[in-house]
């Protein structure tokens, strides 16, 4: 593995997903202590452990994130506005909303365009960031690329493939798609199915700037130990990065 980045380049990528539906409270708190032990980017959390989750990750260079509109995305705008209202206000910084995947199927790009300003306009007036989530699995390039215009045109923070709750996640060939469809100031993001270090770094080396993972322990214990790095105790707290 080249090292030509650092732990921290990798690391900061990473927003470790805590949004399956059987995780128990105190999953959860493990999860938080794992995310600050490790230093990534955020915990994407599920909307009802925002505010837990930001008092645990306050003082820290972890940011709360959250869905909207998770995962079917057929909330009515009103909804999805009073979601993304809310977790702001429980201390969320970073929102992943789920466009309307009917309307985007049936061409209603008006309404598509709507839904999404809608959260783009909560977030950015409260000085927050959204990332866009398309799920690709059920979209075809057409939609997609016009999905990716939209974005850009609101000034969205980042696009993203998928939930990871879809039939199918990122793919090579959809994360290729995005970043040329999308302008320079809007970023793409990995979800579903990046489950190694060798996939972030090729995704990263794609222009890549975020991944959506579970397996985060795995991938950067793996990381670490091919950086010459001792590993990670979790229970011992936050570590410095390199």
């Amino acid at each position: 593995m080249s090292s030509t980045f650092t732990y921290s380049d990798i690391a900061k990528m990473i927003d470790h997903a805590l949004l399956a539906p059987t995780l128990s409270a105190s999953d959860l708190d493990h999860g938080i202590k794992l995310a600050l032990a490790y230093d990534v980017a955020s915990v994407c959390i599920m909307p009802c452990a925002v505010p837990q989750c930001a008092e645990q990750l306050s003082g820290s260079t972890v940011k709360t994130s959250t869905v909207i509109g998770f995962p079917l995305g057929v909330n009515s705008t009103t909804v999805k506005q009073t979601e993304a209202e809310r977790a702001i206000a429980d201390g969320c910084e970073e929102l992943d909303m789920v466009v309307n995947i009917s309307k985007v199927l049936s061409g209603d790009w008006t309404y598509v365009r709507d839904d999404v300003a809608a959260v783009i306009d909560v977030a950015h007036q409260a000085g927050q960031k959204v990332k866009v989530i398309f799920e690709n699995c059920y979209l075809n390039e057409d939609q997609k690329v016009r999905l990716c215009q939209i974005c850009g045109e609101l000034n969205a923070d980042w696009v993203k493939t998928s939930t990871g709750f879809g039939t199918g996640g990122a793919t090579i060939e959809d994360l290729q798609l995005m970043r040329s469809q999308t302008p320079s100031h809007v970023q793409v993001k990995a979800a579903g199915g990046i489950r190694d270090l060798q996939m972030v770094i090729k995704v990263r080396e794609m222009g890549v700037t975020r991944v959506g993972a579970s397996r985060t322990k795995e991938m950067l214990d793996e990381c670490r130990s091919q950086l010459g790095f001792p590993p990670i105790d979790v229970t011992a707290g936050p570590t410095s990065t390199y």
